[in-house]
């Protein structure tokens, strides 16, 4: 009884908070209508561009505030002043992981974690839109800003951007989900021409985007520097009115990046709200003058005056009084997600964790040690409240009973410079274990310029093969944004990629070392055995331009998987201190429809002695399609904690799209009838377990036959076919077998590999021009299920 009263007042309390919340909306909606018409047109355009380099508009004789916008995404870089840039004087914030390293966690809760703290962050330094995440897909891994975009996969791109969004905006502050879409090239960002087909984008390009914008509805979309398909992203209206608003439902505002309008009419008409930052008066007078001309229409211009107020007006709303920076506690924090994004690549013999029963004199070798790297280059440097380095923290926390010493081993200011090797050699032929921290200093990646070749300097490549023929136990501890080729891999006995770890970065990384945390991280890129490897060889980072997406598809592993290439390390890979092993894989039915989807689930047990980690992926292949797909594809994961002897049960629903690839013809998503095979795994190389199904799909997806379909796509459908014989039912006769018209005669193969249009003169005139054109009417608005 008590329950049910619970439950009922529950209800009633739900309703009225509904009530409640639709009431507020529309006494704002109301106001915002009422100065919508107080406005005039310079000033409605006005606000539809920024104040100055961080702010947005406001009218002061309508009450109408004015928000700060601000760089991201793993830190605030907020500037002193909304008209100063803030580049070295920003104030001072928590620098977290960069994406590349968070993606590296497979943990949602873990990054929806992040954004708890970067919005709480925000609130505190009077912020109410950050500027992230990036959920543009790793193309290639020359890109000079993969350090800050999740993954070369638009599923954990995706779900990564969800949560990082819903964490940030829980505390009442907006994101802005950028770079929309197919940034993936800095070299020309400002002209290129992203040249893809429309399957690659909707597949690959636009997937992240969809799943942040219809999970997580960030407050705003940034839209990207580059042209796609020909046409700037600001000025879109395919992307950003088709796509973003009417297909996926976006109910927030498009800003520019910054600097990144050519025309601010044809942006404006795409569906482009905010030009950031400002820029002169000149665009607003064009855009003024548009208005007055009936060029720009000014119901246009109103709606998006609308739902700029509505996010200034929920912004200003939701800020909070006597918010502070918990520097400390936030610090705390950065160090433990540091821990979960550390990637154990190699780990031979067991050389790691260190311990003082396994060793007595630690060696630690490479000026990252001392310096640390631990952001990239660009717009979202941090100012860090404090900043760790592995130097000191294994001395203060980890050097009881073991003898820690130094050697420099290279020289961050020279590349090239291998006149400190030798005492690193001394050193570490004196110590029992050497960690050598090595990588990519901060000038290999940034944002505005693209690499040029995946390798480490000269001089840590050395450093590393020469400490590896002095001292077996040489374990290689990686700081860098993307991923690098190992020329010394097979020389080392372990290989540990900390990826940019933030300001307490240097203590998670410690903490995994010595074994106060077990790793967990699992790779979100694939790592190249070779840059000639990789699916964008050929095409990045283009030419006089263009950037053609020739890979299609086929990004990352897929490319791998369809080219039978091994790579140095597989996506999804990654190493624990205990093992794991997988069981029991279960599936609802062998027999479903796309409607009724699927339920998967495996067991996991931890069959180590420590407590450990483990990402459990879902990948599913179609074993016969009508299209080219990929080998597999990552549908699903989940990260689950062991302890040893323990095992969970884990289960993922699989719905139609899980199944479906994009058609471009039809515009449309469409899951075939067939088998499917659904497999667990611990990387894309590392598949434990599978299972074949059937799926029957329920979709009516329309034939899409004209005049340049082929005679023989007409004849082999059942509802065509028909049609054909009543407009040429005796040149028919004349190539099917007797008897059977249901097959065409060998030798005639030929004739009917032709377009229908063809067919006036191929059947000397039984079927007219005209005819044809009769034909196809009747054809349209047949469909079949595929």
């Amino acid at each position: 009884m008590k329950k049910t009263i619970l439950i009922s007042f529950l209800v009633l309390f739900a309703m009225n908070l509904n009530a409640q919340t639709s009431k507020e909306d529309a006494l704002l909606e109301s106001k915002i209508n009422k100065l919508v018409s107080d406005l005039t047109i310079q000033e409605k355009i006005a606000l539809c561009s920024g104040r100055d380099d961080w702010s947005t508009m406001p009218i002061e004789r309508l009450n109408i505030p004015w928000i700060w916008l601000s760089d991201g995404p793993h830190g605030l870089r907020r500037a002193p002043a909304t008209n100063k840039p803030g580049y070295g004087d920003q104030l001072l914030a928590t620098c977290f992981p960069t994406a590349s390293a968070l993606a590296a966690t497979w943990d949602v809760d873990l990054v929806y974690k992040v954004g708890q703290t970067l919005g709480n962050e925000a609130q505190a330094q009077g912020v109410s839109v950050l500027l992230g995440p990036g959920v543009n897909i790793k193309r290639s891994v020359l890109g000079g800003r993969n350090f800050e975009y999740f993954s070369e996969d638009p599923i954990l791109s995706g779900e990564m951007g969800a949560a990082y969004i819903n964490g940030v905006q829980s505390q009442g502050v907006g994101t802005s989900l950028k770079h929309f879409t197919a940034n993936n090239v800095e070299t020309m960002r400002m002209y290129n021409n992203s040249n893809l087909d429309n399957r690659t984008l909707h597949e690959i390009y636009l997937t992240p985007f969809e799943i942040a914008v219809k999970k997580a509805q960030p407050w705003t979309v940034m839209a990207c520097y580059n042209r796609v398909q020909e046409v700037y992203g600001t000025q879109s209206p395919y992307l950003l009115t088709e796509i973003l608003k009417k297909d996926w439902g976006f109910k927030g505002i498009v800003v520019s990046d910054w600097f990144a309008v050519i025309d601010r009419v044809a942006a404006m008409k795409a569906g482009m709200h905010l030009e950031m930052p400002k820029v002169s008066p000149v665009n607003n007078a064009i855009a003024v003058e548009a208005v007055k001309n009936g060029e720009l229409d000014i119901a246009v211009v109103d709606a998006l005056v609308k739902e700029i107020l509505t996010v200034v007006f929920k912004a200003k709303a939701l800020q909070k009084e006597g918010v502070e920076l918990n520097v400390e506690k936030d610090h705390a924090f950065a160090r433990k997600v540091t821990s979960e994004v550390a990637t154990l690549l190699k780990n031979e013999n067991d050389v790691l964790p260190i311990s003082k029963d396994k060793y007595k004199k630690v060696a630690i070798i490479g000026e990252f040690a001392a310096a640390p790297r631990y952001q990239g280059n660009g717009s979202s440097q941090v100012r860090p409240t404090k900043l760790d380095n592995i130097l000191d923290i294994v001395k203060n926390e980890y050097g009881k009973g073991i003898e820690i010493t130094y050697a420099q081993g290279y020289n961050l200011a020279d590349d090239n410079d291998v006149s400190l090797i030798s005492e690193a050699k001394k050193v570490a032929a004196e110590a029992d274990v050497v960690l050598v921290f090595s990588g990519l200093p901060l000038q290999y990646e940034s944002e505005g310029i693209d690499r040029t070749h995946i390798n480490m300097p000269p001089s840590h490549n050395k450093l590393i093969s020469e400490i590896s023929a002095v001292q077996k136990n040489t374990v290689v501890v990686l700081t860098n944004g993307s991923a690098v080729t190992m020329p010394w891999l097979n020389n080392v006995s372990g290989v540990l990629e900390t990826w940019l770890g933030g300001q307490a970065g240097a203590g998670g990384i410690a903490d995994v070392l010595f074994g106060k945390v077990n790793p967990s991280g699992k790779l979100a890129e694939t790592f190249p055995m070779r840059l000639e490897d990789t699916p964008a060889f050929f095409n990045f980072p283009g030419e006089q331009g263009d950037v053609l997406y020739g890979e299609r598809i086929f990004v990352g592993y897929r490319y791998y998987d369809e080219r039978k290439i091994e790579p140095l390390f597989p996506f999804g890979y990654g190493l624990s201190y205990t093992s794991f092993e997988y069981s029991n894989l279960k599936v609802s039915s062998k027999n479903t429809t796309d409607e009724d989807g699927l339920t998967v689930s495996v067991t996991v047990k931890n069959t180590g002695k420590v407590t450990g980690k483990e990402v459990v992926q879902i990948y599913v292949s179609d074993v016969k399609s009508t299209l080219q797909r990929p080998e597999k594809e990552l549908k699903k994961f989940v990260k689950i904690e062991l302890a040893p002897g323990e095992a969970k049960e884990v289960s993922f629903e699989l719905e139609r799209r899980d199944f479906s690839y994009y058609d471009a013809k039809r515009n449309m998503w469409i899951a075939e009838s067939g088998e499917y095979v659904v497999a667990a795994a611990a990387s894309s190389r590392d598949i434990k377990l599978s299972e074949t199904i059937n799926l029957q799909s329920t979709q009516q997806v329309p034939l899409m036959f004209d005049e340049y379909t082929f005679f023989l796509e007409y004849w082999n459908n059942k509802q065509t076919r028909e049609i054909l014989l009543e407009y040429m039912p005796n040149w028919i006769r004349g190539i099917v077998t007797e008897g059977d018209e249901a097959e065409i005669r060998e030798y005639q193969g030929f004739m009917v590999e032709h377009p229908i249009i063809k067919y006036p003169y191929i059947t000397h005139g039984e079927i007219t021009h005209k005819q044809v054109k009769e034909l196809v009417e009747k054809c349209k608005g047949l469909t079949y299920t595929p």
